[in-house]
């Protein structure tokens, strides 16, 4: 009899770590510390709390129903008689992972232009933003994916490859330039944790791992909770790294590509150069494997008719070819049009409407996941506070960048509409 492998802490930890560090830390650095100025890592410190919060949820929910990962699925057990509410979950986390998508392919195309010297151009980047996408989409539609060990090679390298960076940055931090921490006040705090949450999207992951993880009661837990924290501490120790070796000035010239910039003077060229390296692998790395998941899941979206039909088609291999053609495609739109602003906005606030969601599930069903209400209500207190501030920065400092978010949302809802009045999907 053949011994079925399970999942241990070090598996799942390496899942959450993987799936957050795919890109977020090298695309919203720069833009933390736009926000925030010295008190960028008082940001991600307080999106770290947020994360726990949310994953709070998603622990509780994931150990009750082990059978259903999707957040969506969560929804359908939450209101069983209306389900269109978990319809539109879904639709939702659609549009949040062509996000980032978005998100990861600017990076990517970023900091290949800065690798190339040519930081300036947007020609460039787009180029190899697009590039990038178009490649990995021909990849996914072969059907090829890159093996489990190759992927834990390139989880574990790009972490060994940030953690040194961050240790060795240490000992380089000029204290004197944290002096004062809160030199853009404490609102612009706050508000930078809002718009940079989406570094922290990923440890979701893990909850799709539940039936294959050897003891999940313990380690489903700690494997979210884990990830979270490691994340954390390695994010707030590269912005304490950045604001302690750059100016404030320094850093929002090389807003698009912060952390090679911070790499220089502390490691030199060969610094720049390796963190450069490190950030298209992860960014690469993310598509690669966000591309492979939400095209299968919006087939199996299809496939329930929460989504049109046509989008669950398959080709002899299995690869959902259509559901992947549209996701590249809304992906090559984005980050062709969109700005890194506005990329890192909409993202962070679709996956904590994401999240929001979840905690609406949760809470619900507290009596079947023995969630305590005072920390399920906290959690989702917090997440609708952040939503709202990001609205209501836009609202007042950029009203173009909120009007642009609410189109894509409106076109969203428009479609879904539209959709269910043609298959006459259940209200």
């Amino acid at each position: 009899m053949v011994r079925e492998e399970k999942l241990g802490l070090k598996e799942l930890i390496a899942i959450g770590v993987g799936g957050m560090i795919g890109g977020g830390i090298f695309s919203v650095l720069g833009v933390a510390v736009g926000f925030a100025g010295n008190g960028a890592p008082l940001s991600f410190f307080i999106d770290m709390l947020i994360a726990l919060a949310a994953g709070y949820h998603y622990v509780k929910l994931a150990l009750t129903f082990r059978d259903d990962g999707a957040s969506y699925t969560y929804l359908k057990k939450a209101f069983p008689d209306k389900p269109s509410i978990a319809a539109v979950e879904g639709w939702i986390v659609i549009i949040g992972y062509v996000g980032t998508l978005a998100l990861y392919a600017f990076t990517f195309g970023a900091y290949g232009a800065d690798l190339f010297g040519l930081s300036d151009s947007l020609f460039l980047r787009i180029v190899l933003s697009v590039g990038m996408l178009l490649f990995f989409f021909f990849i996914n539609l072969k059907g090829v994916r890159t093996s489990g060990l190759t992927e834990d090679i390139i989880v574990y390298t790009k972490i060994a490859i940030l953690a040194g960076f961050a240790f060795i940055g240490l000992l380089n931090v000029d204290k004197d330039r944290f002096v004062p921490f809160l030199n853009k006040g404490v609102s612009p705090v706050f508000l930078g944790a809002a718009v940079i949450f989406v570094a922290y999207e990923g440890f979701q992951l893990i909850t799709n791992a539940v039936r294959e993880t050897d003891n999940p009661d313990k380690n489903i837990p700690r494997g979210i909770y884990g990830s979270i924290l490691i994340t954390g501490l390695i994010y707030i120790t590269l912005a304490v790294v950045a604001v302690g070796a750059l100016s404030y000035d320094q850093l929002i010239r090389a807003k698009e590509y912060a952390l090679a910039a911070v790499a220089e003077p502390i490691l030199g060229s060969f610094g720049k150069v390796l963190i450069s390296l490190a950030a298209l692998m992860a960014t690469s790395s993310a598509v690669n494997s966000t591309l492979f998941g939400a095209s299968r899941m919006m087939a199996e979206m299809a496939e329930e008719k929460i989504m049109p039909p046509f989008l669950g088609k398959r080709d002899r291999a299995g690869v959902p070819f259509i559901a992947l053609a549209v996701m590249t495609f809304f992906a090559i739109l984005f980050t062709a049009a969109g700005t890194l602003s506005v990329i890192a906005e909409f993202s962070s606030i679709t996956f904590l409407l994401v999240s929001i969601g979840v905690s609406l599930a949760n809470i619900r069903l507290k009596d079947k996941t023995k969630a305590r209400i005072d920390v399920a209500i906290l959690g989702l207190i917090l997440m609708c506070i952040t939503v709202a501030t990001i609205l209501v920065y836009l609202a007042f400092s950029n009203l173009e960048e909120l009007v642009t978010i609410m189109l894509i949302y409106f076109a969203v809802t428009c479609l879904f509409f539209f959709y269910k009045k043609i298959y006459h999907l259940e209200s």
